[in-house]
Protein backbone atom coordinates (compact mmCIF):
# COMPACT_ATOMS: atom_id res chain seq x y z
CA UNK A 1 0.00 0.00 0.00
CA UNK A 2 1.43 3.60 -1.16
CA UNK A 3 0.42 6.71 1.20
CA UNK A 4 0.38 9.56 -1.62
CA UNK A 5 -0.93 13.15 -1.35
CA UNK A 6 -1.28 16.26 -3.83
CA UNK A 7 -3.01 19.47 -4.52
CA UNK A 8 -6.16 18.14 -6.48
CA UNK A 9 -9.56 19.66 -8.50
CA UNK A 10 -12.38 17.93 -7.25
CA UNK A 11 -14.35 16.75 -9.81
CA UNK A 12 -17.60 14.64 -8.65
CA UNK A 13 -19.18 13.16 -5.40
CA UNK A 14 -21.36 10.63 -5.46
CA UNK A 15 -23.05 8.23 -2.53
CA UNK A 16 -21.78 4.99 -2.04
CA UNK A 17 -23.51 2.24 0.43
CA UNK A 18 -25.23 4.10 3.91
CA UNK A 19 -22.51 5.89 4.81
CA UNK A 20 -19.40 6.46 2.06
CA UNK A 21 -18.74 8.41 -1.12
CA UNK A 22 -17.00 7.98 -4.55
CA UNK A 23 -14.55 11.34 -4.89
CA UNK A 24 -13.41 11.51 -8.60
CA UNK A 25 -10.18 14.53 -8.08
CA UNK A 26 -7.39 15.60 -10.88
CA UNK A 27 -4.20 15.94 -9.67
CA UNK A 28 -0.67 17.62 -11.98
CA UNK A 29 0.96 14.39 -10.66
CA UNK A 30 -1.14 11.33 -11.25
CA UNK A 31 -3.92 12.62 -13.59
CA UNK A 32 -7.47 11.69 -12.61
CA UNK A 33 -7.72 9.35 -9.40
CA UNK A 34 -11.18 8.08 -8.39
CA UNK A 35 -11.11 6.96 -4.53
CA UNK A 36 -13.72 6.01 -1.63
CA UNK A 37 -14.23 8.38 0.95
CA UNK A 38 -14.90 6.18 4.31
CA UNK A 39 -17.55 7.67 6.51
CA UNK A 40 -17.96 10.58 4.50
CA UNK A 41 -22.05 10.85 4.47
CA UNK A 42 -21.76 10.47 8.47
CA UNK A 43 -23.22 13.81 10.47
CA UNK A 44 -19.72 14.35 12.06
CA UNK A 45 -17.25 12.91 9.09
CA UNK A 46 -14.37 14.55 8.91
CA UNK A 47 -14.70 14.93 5.28
CA UNK A 48 -17.89 17.25 6.52
CA UNK A 49 -18.22 20.31 4.10
CA UNK A 50 -14.80 19.49 2.00
CA UNK A 51 -16.16 17.46 -0.77
CA UNK A 52 -17.22 20.65 -2.67
CA UNK A 53 -17.34 19.97 -7.02
CA UNK A 54 -14.71 22.02 -8.37
CA UNK A 55 -13.19 23.03 -5.16
CA UNK A 56 -9.62 22.96 -4.89
CA UNK A 57 -8.21 20.72 -1.93
CA UNK A 58 -4.98 18.84 -0.72
CA UNK A 59 -5.95 14.80 -0.94
CA UNK A 60 -3.99 12.26 1.08
CA UNK A 61 -5.38 9.15 -0.26
CA UNK A 62 -3.64 5.23 -0.24
CA UNK A 63 -4.10 2.71 -2.97
CA UNK A 64 -3.22 -0.53 -3.81
CA UNK A 65 -1.48 -2.48 -6.83
CA UNK A 66 -4.41 -3.91 -9.29
CA UNK A 67 -7.09 -1.59 -7.54
CA UNK A 68 -9.31 0.55 -9.26
CA UNK A 69 -10.49 2.61 -6.00
CA UNK A 70 -8.01 4.43 -3.93
CA UNK A 71 -8.89 4.94 -0.07
CA UNK A 72 -9.27 8.80 0.84
CA UNK A 73 -8.03 9.53 4.18
CA UNK A 74 -8.26 12.94 4.49
CA UNK A 75 -9.09 16.04 2.19
CA UNK A 76 -8.77 19.81 3.43
CA UNK A 77 -10.60 22.21 1.35
CA UNK A 78 -8.08 25.15 0.22
CA UNK A 79 -10.71 26.92 -2.30
CA UNK A 80 -14.16 26.88 -2.23
CA UNK A 81 -16.38 26.48 -5.69
CA UNK A 82 -19.47 27.42 -4.13
CA UNK A 83 -20.24 30.56 -6.75
CA UNK A 84 -20.81 28.20 -8.91
CA UNK A 85 -23.83 25.99 -6.72
CA UNK A 86 -25.54 29.32 -6.24
CA UNK A 87 -27.65 29.10 -8.98
CA UNK A 88 -29.07 26.20 -11.54
CA UNK A 89 -26.91 27.73 -14.30
CA UNK A 90 -23.86 27.41 -12.29
CA UNK A 91 -24.40 23.70 -11.09
CA UNK A 92 -24.91 23.12 -14.56
CA UNK A 93 -21.73 24.61 -15.58
CA UNK A 94 -19.82 22.89 -12.87
CA UNK A 95 -21.06 19.38 -13.89
CA UNK A 96 -20.07 20.53 -17.67
CA UNK A 97 -16.54 21.83 -16.66
CA UNK A 98 -16.20 18.56 -15.05
CA UNK A 99 -17.52 16.38 -17.62
CA UNK A 100 -14.94 17.61 -19.79
CA UNK A 101 -11.86 16.38 -17.58
CA UNK A 102 -13.40 13.12 -16.78
CA UNK A 103 -13.75 12.44 -20.60
CA UNK A 104 -10.51 13.55 -21.76
CA UNK A 105 -7.83 13.43 -18.68
CA UNK A 106 -6.63 9.83 -18.39
CA UNK A 107 -5.94 7.92 -15.04
CA UNK A 108 -2.60 7.62 -13.74
CA UNK A 109 -1.00 10.05 -16.32
CA UNK A 110 0.26 13.49 -15.54
CA UNK A 111 -2.16 16.14 -16.38
CA UNK A 112 -0.67 19.70 -15.84
CA UNK A 113 -1.78 21.77 -18.38
CA UNK A 114 -5.42 19.71 -17.88
CA UNK A 115 -5.28 21.19 -14.15
CA UNK A 116 -3.64 24.76 -15.23
CA UNK A 117 -7.00 24.86 -17.37
CA UNK A 118 -9.87 23.82 -15.12
CA UNK A 119 -7.65 25.42 -12.11
CA UNK A 120 -7.25 29.21 -13.81
CA UNK A 121 -10.88 28.56 -15.43
CA UNK A 122 -12.76 28.61 -12.02
CA UNK A 123 -10.56 31.13 -10.61
CA UNK A 124 -11.48 33.08 -13.24
CA UNK A 125 -14.95 32.47 -13.03
CA UNK A 126 -14.59 33.24 -9.25
CA UNK A 127 -13.25 37.01 -10.14
CA UNK A 128 -16.69 37.60 -12.04
CA UNK A 129 -15.71 36.14 -16.01
CA UNK A 130 -18.58 36.17 -18.65
CA UNK A 131 -19.83 32.45 -17.59
CA UNK A 132 -20.25 32.28 -21.51
CA UNK A 133 -17.25 33.46 -22.33
CA UNK A 134 -15.21 31.11 -19.81
CA UNK A 135 -16.92 27.98 -21.38
CA UNK A 136 -16.22 28.65 -24.67
CA UNK A 137 -12.58 29.46 -23.84
CA UNK A 138 -12.39 26.49 -21.46
CA UNK A 139 -13.87 23.86 -24.67
CA UNK A 140 -11.53 24.83 -27.16
CA UNK A 141 -8.54 24.61 -24.44
CA UNK A 142 -9.91 20.89 -23.60
CA UNK A 143 -9.69 19.79 -27.15
CA UNK A 144 -6.50 21.39 -28.28
CA UNK A 145 -4.91 19.99 -25.05
CA UNK A 146 -6.06 16.41 -26.22
CA UNK A 147 -4.42 16.93 -29.43
CA UNK A 148 -7.70 17.03 -31.81
CA UNK A 149 -8.68 20.34 -32.40
CA UNK A 150 -5.44 22.93 -32.83
CA UNK A 151 -5.51 26.70 -33.50
CA UNK A 152 -6.44 27.16 -36.84
CA UNK A 153 -3.40 28.36 -38.20
CA UNK A 154 -2.76 25.97 -41.43
CA UNK A 155 -4.97 23.57 -43.72
CA UNK A 156 -4.30 19.96 -42.33
CA UNK A 157 -4.99 18.04 -45.32
CA UNK A 158 -2.58 20.72 -47.75
CA UNK A 159 -0.47 22.45 -45.07
CA UNK A 160 -1.26 26.04 -46.97
CA UNK A 161 -2.10 28.95 -44.19
CA UNK A 162 -5.88 29.27 -43.71
CA UNK A 163 -7.09 33.08 -44.74
CA UNK A 164 -9.81 33.96 -41.61
CA UNK A 165 -12.50 34.62 -44.31
CA UNK A 166 -11.37 30.90 -45.67
CA UNK A 167 -11.71 28.57 -43.56
CA UNK A 168 -14.40 25.81 -43.92
CA UNK A 169 -15.49 23.16 -40.92
CA UNK A 170 -16.09 19.84 -42.24
CA UNK A 171 -19.59 18.24 -41.87
CA UNK A 172 -18.23 15.21 -40.32
CA UNK A 173 -16.89 17.91 -37.65
CA UNK A 174 -12.88 16.44 -37.85
CA UNK A 175 -11.43 19.49 -38.43
CA UNK A 176 -11.72 23.37 -40.19
CA UNK A 177 -10.33 23.10 -43.64
CA UNK A 178 -9.20 25.77 -46.58
CA UNK A 179 -11.75 26.14 -49.12
CA UNK A 180 -10.70 24.56 -51.90
CA UNK A 181 -10.21 20.99 -49.86
CA UNK A 182 -13.83 21.02 -48.72
CA UNK A 183 -15.12 21.69 -52.14
CA UNK A 184 -15.61 18.02 -52.44
CA UNK A 185 -17.36 18.48 -49.56
CA UNK A 186 -21.45 19.75 -50.17
CA UNK A 187 -22.34 19.68 -46.72
CA UNK A 188 -19.21 21.73 -45.19
CA UNK A 189 -20.17 25.07 -43.31
CA UNK A 190 -18.28 28.58 -43.65
CA UNK A 191 -16.42 29.36 -39.92
CA UNK A 192 -16.98 33.18 -39.78
CA UNK A 193 -13.42 35.63 -39.52
CA UNK A 194 -14.59 36.22 -36.04
CA UNK A 195 -14.87 32.78 -34.75
CA UNK A 196 -11.73 32.19 -36.33
CA UNK A 197 -10.29 34.91 -34.99
CA UNK A 198 -11.54 33.71 -31.18
CA UNK A 199 -9.90 30.48 -31.98
CA UNK A 200 -6.63 32.43 -32.72
CA UNK A 201 -5.96 34.90 -30.02
CA UNK A 202 -6.99 32.39 -26.95
CA UNK A 203 -3.53 31.34 -27.70
CA UNK A 204 -1.43 34.03 -26.40
CA UNK A 205 -4.18 35.67 -23.91
CA UNK A 206 -5.44 34.45 -20.48
CA UNK A 207 -9.44 34.47 -20.04
CA UNK A 208 -9.37 37.31 -17.54
CA UNK A 209 -7.44 39.30 -20.33
CA UNK A 210 -10.02 38.08 -22.77
CA UNK A 211 -12.80 39.10 -20.66
CA UNK A 212 -12.05 42.79 -21.02
CA UNK A 213 -12.10 42.88 -24.90
CA UNK A 214 -15.79 40.00 -25.21
CA UNK A 215 -16.23 38.63 -28.31
CA UNK A 216 -20.08 38.92 -29.84
CA UNK A 217 -22.78 36.36 -28.74
CA UNK A 218 -23.41 35.12 -31.97
CA UNK A 219 -19.34 34.50 -32.11
CA UNK A 220 -19.16 32.75 -29.15
CA UNK A 221 -22.27 30.81 -30.28
CA UNK A 222 -20.69 29.85 -33.18
CA UNK A 223 -17.45 28.16 -31.42
CA UNK A 224 -19.92 26.46 -29.39
CA UNK A 225 -21.20 25.14 -32.44
CA UNK A 226 -18.14 23.89 -33.64
CA UNK A 227 -16.81 22.86 -30.57
CA UNK A 228 -19.36 21.00 -30.03
CA UNK A 229 -19.17 19.33 -33.88
CA UNK A 230 -15.29 18.36 -33.29
CA UNK A 231 -15.95 17.24 -29.78
CA UNK A 232 -18.77 14.50 -31.08
CA UNK A 233 -16.83 13.52 -33.54
CA UNK A 234 -14.40 12.67 -31.79
CA UNK A 235 -15.50 10.84 -29.15
CA UNK A 236 -19.03 9.39 -30.87
CA UNK A 237 -21.53 10.37 -28.33
CA UNK A 238 -22.49 13.42 -26.64
CA UNK A 239 -21.71 14.53 -22.74
CA UNK A 240 -24.73 14.05 -20.97
CA UNK A 241 -24.08 17.33 -18.66
CA UNK A 242 -24.32 19.65 -22.19
CA UNK A 243 -27.49 17.59 -23.39
CA UNK A 244 -28.69 18.67 -19.80
CA UNK A 245 -27.90 22.20 -20.29
CA UNK A 246 -29.69 22.43 -23.76
CA UNK A 247 -33.02 21.13 -22.40
CA UNK A 248 -32.58 23.22 -19.25
CA UNK A 249 -30.70 26.27 -19.36
CA UNK A 250 -32.90 27.43 -23.39
CA UNK A 251 -35.93 27.98 -21.37
CA UNK A 252 -34.62 30.42 -18.73
CA UNK A 253 -34.90 34.25 -19.22
CA UNK A 254 -31.89 36.25 -19.22
CA UNK A 255 -29.83 33.25 -21.22
CA UNK A 256 -28.54 33.90 -24.27
CA UNK A 257 -30.31 31.17 -26.88
CA UNK A 258 -28.06 28.59 -27.32
CA UNK A 259 -27.41 27.77 -30.91
CA UNK A 260 -28.89 24.94 -32.68
CA UNK A 261 -27.19 21.59 -33.17
CA UNK A 262 -27.51 21.50 -36.46
CA UNK A 263 -24.25 23.99 -37.73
Amino acid sequence: MELRSAEALLLDVVDLHDYDRIVTFLTREWGKKRGVAKGARRKHSRFGGQLQPLGKARVDWMEKDNRDLVRISSVELQRSARHLQQDLEGLLLSAYLADHIQEFVQENEASDLFFRLLDSTVQALAGGVDRHLATRYFEAWVLRLAGIFPAPESCPQCGLVLEVSGVVLLASGESLVCRSCARTEPRARNVSPQAVEFLRRIDGVKLVDLDDVRPAISTLNEVEQICTKVRRSFLQKELRSYQVIRETISGLPGNPALPTEDF
